[in-house]
């Protein structure tokens, strides 16, 4: 499983380890990903995702899963979040 977020698409960053002594050494930095379960309820089913802490915030702070993801261009998502957006609005329309 790739160290992603599938929302923002935020991951690995590499830098250096500096010693007192200057010495230089590699490391990354890892992003902060959670497993968390979203309950979109267009579909009514939860819906688990690989996502940021940030990306957490903003979708609580959007209203949901599926008021995001309504308001977001599919350019700036993953395949499998692209394809998750498809469904929502599928379901949205037909209930319209």
């Amino acid at each position: 499983m790739a160290r992603r977020c599938a929302l923002t698409g935020k991951g690995v960053l590499t830098g250096n380890n500096v010693s007192h002594a200057n010495n230089k050494t590699r490391r990354r930095y890892l992003p902060n990903l959670q497993e968390i379960s979203f309950v979109s309820d267009a579909l009514g089913q939860s819906v688990r995702l690989r996502l940021s802490t940030n990306a957490i915030r903003t979708i609580e702070h959007n209203g949901g899963l599926d008021a995001y993801l309504t308001s977001v261009s599919a350019a700036d998502l993953s395949l499998e979040v692209r394809r998750l957006k498809k469904r929502i609005e599928k379901r949205l329309a037909a209930a319209a």
